[in-house]
């Protein structure tokens, strides 16, 4: 029998049910240029996982929700088809090519690319397209272009369409850095040496360099021997470091830095200096420390800038923002470029063994830190936070530009889903980006409950089938 934790329980209690809803109701007004699916991917456990679950590794399930011509059209909520989950639920087993064996959960984000829309997981396991309804097609592997996998957080550069990203086997001491083509061709694939096997999460992308996260949450033998489905532990022995590796250049040609022991879930942004590289990113002072790859009790994750220096050799760190908070999106036209912007979500459950807290908390009138969204203007050094009701589990905001063909960051909307108690289900809100304060645009009321998740995009129409 599956046993949960505190992963499955709250805002995180699974769905046991896929459901269709038509043509949703809304308060307020659906801005007429959001013309596509908002989806979101994340955990959500189908039949016998593991006897030691880890949330990490629940079954994928794909929530969405359809907007066009001022309309919610459609909320669909699928589990991505894998082997695991067909034989759960009692289907026929799909018919996919898996790459190494590997056909791990494929439960962290969904984004769009070469006309395909796509379920991402790292560790290995290939991407798995989805159509346009949500229902799986199956494994793909770019026409054998990928060796292996690709990361759950793959880069789009703005400026040609290509898809940047890190792909590693979980234990392998290699990594691939592929580029894959507008087109959805692999047109680059360079293998990177790694041999502390850490688990990558993300990485960074600038026009000159891609940024290397070797970090010290490591992949351990010793955990895997033990049959532990989750075998990543944080070694304090092992040497934390950032690699600038030339977008023009070989493994070889990596410049390594050390830095103080440190954990990175997500990067913000980076972009190039002309002696080095600025990369904002979200920090945990350390991870998965207690064993059996536990997220909680780690102290507070905080917005943080890291300045890469080519000639002094050196990197030097300065806090943004010390709230603790997660899922960092921006303005991905800003990808690679400077940026002033940054929305997060506020982390309660990554912060359980914190006491006292900053002064910053202060002002809050409850202890529940799971319900307000964040933009920082890093121009004006200034943070300001949209707190939602009481119980209200806000997930990742992302952010969508508006369709008329302005280019000033910020110009667009914010989605996000948002428990409501009240009703026991959700709303998708949408947010004026710019005036972040003001009252919403829109809330599109969902008959269910989405379950708090991992990460999501904003898929235009015409991406996947309809």
């Amino acid at each position: 029998m599956t046993r949960l934790g505190a992963y499955g329980k709250g805002a995180f209690t699974r769905v046991r049910e896929e459901v269709t809803a038509i043509d949703l109701q809304v308060t307020g007004v659906i801005p007429n240029d959001l013309d596509g699916r908002y989806l979101r991917n994340g955990p959500n456990p189908v039949g016998v996982e593991h006897a030691q679950f880890h949330y990490y590794l629940g079954a994928g399930m794909i929530h969405g929700v359809r907007l066009r011509s001022g309309r919610a059209e459609w909320y669909r909520n699928r589990w991505v088809r894998q082997s695991a989950v067909s034989s759960a639920l009692k289907e026929k087993p799909p018919a996919y090519l898996v790459l190494g064996g590997m056909d791990g959960a494929s439960n962290t984000n969904v984004i769009g690319h070469g006309g395909r829309i796509l379920s991402l997981v790292e560790g290995g396991t290939l991407p798995f397209e989805v159509g346009g309804d949500l229902n799986t097609i199956g494994a793909h592997d770019f026409d054998g272009g990928l060796r292996s996998g690709i990361s759950a957080h793959p880069k789009l550069d703005p400026s040609t369409g290509d898809l940047h990203t890190l792909g590693y086997f979980a234990g392998s001491q290699v990594a691939d850095y592929n580029v894959i083509s507008a087109a959805g061709q692999v047109v680059r694939s360079e293998p990177i040496d790694l041999p502390n096997r850490p688990m990558m999460h993300d990485f960074a992308l600038t026009p000159r360099y891609i940024v290397v996260l070797d970090l010290p949450a490591v992949f351990s033998p010793l955990a895997a021997a033990t049959r532990d489905p989750f075998p990543f532990r944080w070694n304090a022995k092992s040497k934390a470091r950032l690699g600038l590796m030339p977008r023009d250049g070989a493994a070889k040609n990596i410049t390594w830095f050390e830095i103080e022991p440190v954990w990175i879930y997500h990067t913000v942004n980076a972009f190039d200096l002309p002696n080095g590289v600025v990369m904002d990113v979200i920090t945990h002072p350390s991870m998965f420390a207690k064993g059996r790859g536990l997220i909680e009790g780690h102290g507070m994750p905080s917005l943080e800038r890291f300045t890469i220096d080519l000639v002094k050799g050196r990197v030097e760190r300065a806090r943004l923002d010390a709230t603790p908070q997660e899922f960092p999106r921006i303005d991905e036209r800003r990808v690679g470029l400077p940026h002033r912007f940054v929305y997060t979500a506020s982390a309660p459950d990554l912060v359980q063994s914190w006491s006292a807290g900053p002064e910053d908390f202060a002002q809050l009138d409850d202890s529940r830190f799971d319900n307000i969204v964040y933009k920082h203007d890093l121009d004006q050094a200034r943070s300001t936070g949209r707190r939602f009701g009481r119980d209200a589990a806000v997930g990742e905001a992302i952010f969508v530009p508006r369709r008329e063909g302005t280019t000033v960051e910020d110009d667009g909307y914010l989605l996000c889903y948002v428990h409501d108690p009240d009703r026991g289900s959700s709303d998708l809100v949408i947010l004026s980006a710019q005036d972040f304060e003001g009252p919403e645009l829109a809330r599109v009321h969902i008959p269910v409950r989405v379950p708090l998740g991992l990460h999501g995009s904003w898929i235009p129409a015409g991406v996947g089938d309809e």
